[in-house]
């Protein structure tokens, strides 16, 4: 098992050899879907691919929408850079023999942000926002007792002003467990899908169709029309080894390597300590090995309880990002 384990961790790294391509930031749309929508896994360094199951692990791959029994409700608040406000709920819901189905809602608001110009550097006394939105269903199986696989298809709008960009994306993924309370290794297709482009009467001018000519109409009615941009993709792998301490403790470690569609590759790693299934205390590290990569050090911790069949948990995440502020996560997840 352990062999087993080491082979994974350095196929793991190898994947990660490669990032010294030229980086494609900036040619994407749809950011807001790479904020990760788990406390816990945001805790540890947003590794989560290889976490075999749970309601938190399914942003990060789709396959454990079948691996994972019982009815499950999650909503995730994230406080994001310059007030912008960051919001995931989701609820799994098992189907018995036919599998199990997902539910996503994702929401990013940036607030009123003062439209300035060069002559009115202070503020025109305009506001415009920035909102996005994701919605997802997904469905997933239990293939065998070790494997899982699972489907999620996203509908997403993006505005500026009184502009919009709307696409489809669909992510899958799959979950195989190396060992029976062992290791467990994922894999996930996330985000690929249609190309958008933006609309809206913000991109309405006047134009002049002969600016040498006088005499006509100088002032037509017309459009801009802006390229089309993907949503980023991002393939990943994950694994994920726990291992007892003590009768009441024990350790999980974990790691995923990723090749996004508009970055260098990179790596993470977390690992969770959990004292009685009660309290845990997680740290990570965030996209090791990308390219001008702005994020880090991770931490966090949460606490777990309940009565009889119903129980809860509640995670706290800390990022840390190099040129911008730090950002905090909360996560409630209730499982029924």
């Amino acid at each position: 098992m352990k062999r087993v384990a080491a082979i994974c961790i350095l196929s793991l790294l190898g994947v990660t050899s490669s990032a010294v391509a030229q980086t494609k930031t900036g040619t994407t749309i749809g950011q807001f879907v790479g904020i990760g929508a788990s406390a816990r896994i945001a805790a540890m360094g947003n590794a989560g691919a290889g976490i075999g199951e749970g309601v938190q692990t399914v942003y990060y791959n789709p396959g454990v929408i079948g691996a994972t029994s019982g009815t499950s409700i999650q909503f995730t608040h994230g406080f994001w850079f310059a007030d912008i406000s960051y919001d995931y709920a989701a609820a799994l819901l098992p189907a018995g023999d036919i599998g199990n189905f997902f539910l996503s809602v994702t929401a990013l608001n940036s607030g009123d942000i003062a439209v300035r110009t060069v002559s009115q550097p202070l503020g025109t006394g305009e506001n415009y926002s920035v909102q996005a939105v994701a919605l997802g269903v997904g469905y997933g199986r239990q293939i065998t007792d070790r494997f899982a696989a699972g489907l999620q298809v996203h509908y997403l709008n993006e505005s500026i002003w009184n502009s919009s960009v709307d696409v489809w994306t669909a992510s899958i993924g799959t979950s195989y467990r190396l060992s029976d309370g062992g290791a467990i290794l994922g894999a996930s297709l996330l985000n690929f899908g249609t190309k958008g482009s933006y609309d809206g009467r913000d991109l309405a001018i006047q134009y002049d169709a002969d600016p040498d000519r006088y005499g006509d109409n100088s002032s037509l009615p017309a459009n801009q029309y802006t390229d089309e941009f993907p949503v980023p993709v991002l393939f990943r792998v994950g694994l994920s080894y726990p291992t007892r301490l003590s009768e009441s403790s024990t350790l999980l470690l974990t790691a995923d390597a990723g090749h996004p569609s508009d970055n260098t590759e990179f790596l993470s790693l977390g690992w969770e300590w959990k004292w009685k299934d009660a309290l845990a205390i997680r740290a990570g590290y965030e996209n090791l090995a990308q390219q001008d990569s702005e994020l880090g050090l991770t931490a966090g911790l949460g606490i777990r309880g309940g009565l009889g069949p119903r129980k809860f948990e509640f995670d706290y995440a800390w990022g840390y990002h190099l040129t911008l502020q730090e950002t905090h996560r909360l996560t409630f997840v209730l499982v029924l």
